[in-house]
């Protein structure tokens, strides 16, 4: 194959996500990957010490999963689901059905985890339209992220990312996240979002919001706030995303609750970080809301790869390497890892909080006011940590890791000292 100068294709045809071409640095270009490693075009060894935007947690160029996508695409590499199913999708929900709490019961696919919080949200709305019922309102967190399609975007609280469509969304009211000391202020706001009796749903990153910085609340604040939905007939959706398939420390951050949402929205990790395709799942009762004589009360929504055989396949071979002890024992030993070094930063001058929980390690930094989301601080941070050979993406004046389950102790430590270094030059 002819060689080509990916840089100045790239600087030619190319638009990135979340960036300003006019201000950004060129990209780097990563030709290959193995591990928890990336290498770039001029030989540089890079930790990828996010997983690649929280999507690869058994490590790239996983040979157990590519050898599966390999032997899907010489039988079935797709077929449409209007109409037709397939053995590939019908394992996969077997599958989840074994580790998925006990009330979820029915799974629509789609592509990517925006368009899984836009199954369940239409879903939430139109469930109460086929009864009858006008419920037109979503409830969200403060500073949530749950994705870039119209509805997923509404639900989102951070401005940045939402301030130009301002007027253009569904009604969404926010409450603060239940963050230690501010339970039943959330607990309170959630009840007088309710009160008028049009909302359709609640929508919650369960346990952590990602976006916005890892931060995190109680199993028990997220508990009380589903009990205060079912007394007022909302519908809960809990937004697995990031969080589902071990990064919690469990197989779903819902497994730490003793209460269950009504729909669940996967992606990321579900195919091992190879392919995408997203997944919304629902209750029994969610679905017959939708099942009738009535053509039109069913749920018209659809994409052309919904189910796709091959991303299929890598699910399940991801769910067979999720299932393994050698896991479980990696989520572990990053969890108590991150733990440590939680511990030995706290109290630290330059570090306002600090908290892990799962594979999941975060800390904000001391500084005078809020920082812009993708300001001066986060450059000079994000740009220091790939000068170190680590790719870590600080939201505003948070730092957070949530490595491969397969990185080793040793780049553990060289993520760790990292850190350390950039508390001493730039924090």
């Amino acid at each position: 194959m002819e060689k080509i100068d990916i840089l100045k294709a790239d600087r030619d045809y190319l638009w990135h996500p979340y960036t300003q071409h006019a201000t950004a640095p060129a990209p780097v270009a990563i030709v290959r990957g193995e591990g928890a490693l990336l290498w770039a075009e001029d030989g540089t060894e890079f930790i990828d010490a996010i997983a690649s935007w929280w999507v690869n947690p058994f490590g790239h160029s996983n040979r157990y999963i590519a050898d599966a996508i390999y032997k899907q695409l010489t039988t079935l590499e797709h077929v449409l689901f209007g109409g037709f199913t397939h053995e590939p999708a019908a394992r996969l929900a077997t599958r989840l059905m074994e580790i998925l709490p006990a009330n979820q019961i029915k799974l629509f696919f789609s592509d990517n985890g925006s368009t899984a919080v836009e199954v369940a949200i239409k879903a939430s709305l139109q469930y109460w339209y086929n009864k009858g019922i006008k419920k037109t309102v979503i409830v969200a967190f403060e500073d949530a992220f749950h994705g870039d399609t119209f509805a997923a975007m509404a639900a989102s609280g951070i401005s940045l990312y939402t301030q130009a469509f301002n007027g253009m969304f569904i009604e969404v009211r926010r409450i603060p996240v239940p963050v230690a000391g501010r339970e039943q202020e959330s607990f309170d706001a959630l009840a007088k979002a309710l009160a008028p009796g049009d909302v359709a749903a609640f929508i919650f990153e369960p346990l952590v919001l990602g976006a916005a910085g890892m931060v995190m609340y109680a199993p028990g604040s997220l508990d009380r706030l589903i009990d205060i939905c079912r007394e007022n007939e909302v519908l809960a959706i809990a937004d697995e995303v990031m969080t589902g398939f071990g990064k919690t420390g469990k197989i779903f951050a819902c497994d730490h609750l003793s209460r269950q949402p009504d729909m669940m929205c996967l992606s990321k990790a579900l195919t091992g970080g190879t392919i995408p395709m997203a997944i919304t799942t629902f209750t029994q009762q969610i679905f017959d809301g939708f099942f009738s004589d009535d053509i039109n009360k069913a749920l018209f929504h659809g994409h052309t790869f919904t189910a796709n055989p091959t991303g299929c396949a890598a699910a399940l071979a991801s769910l067979d390497i999720l299932g393994r002890a050698e896991t479980s024992q990696n989520i572990e030993r990053i969890a108590a890892r991150h733990r440590e070094f939680a511990s030995e930063l706290q109290g630290h001058p330059r570090i306002r909080a600090v908290r892990s929980l799962g594979v999941i390690f975060a800390l904000d930094l001391a500084t005078d006011g809020k920082q812009e989301y993708y300001g001066t601080l986060r450059n000079r941070l994000y740009d220091f940590f790939i000068s170190q050979g680590i790719i870590l993406r600080p939201a505003g004046s948070t730092i957070y890791i949530l490595p491969p389950y397969i990185i080793t102790d040793a780049q553990l430590d060289k993520i760790y000292e990292a850190v350390r270094m950039a508390l001493q030059k730039i924090g």
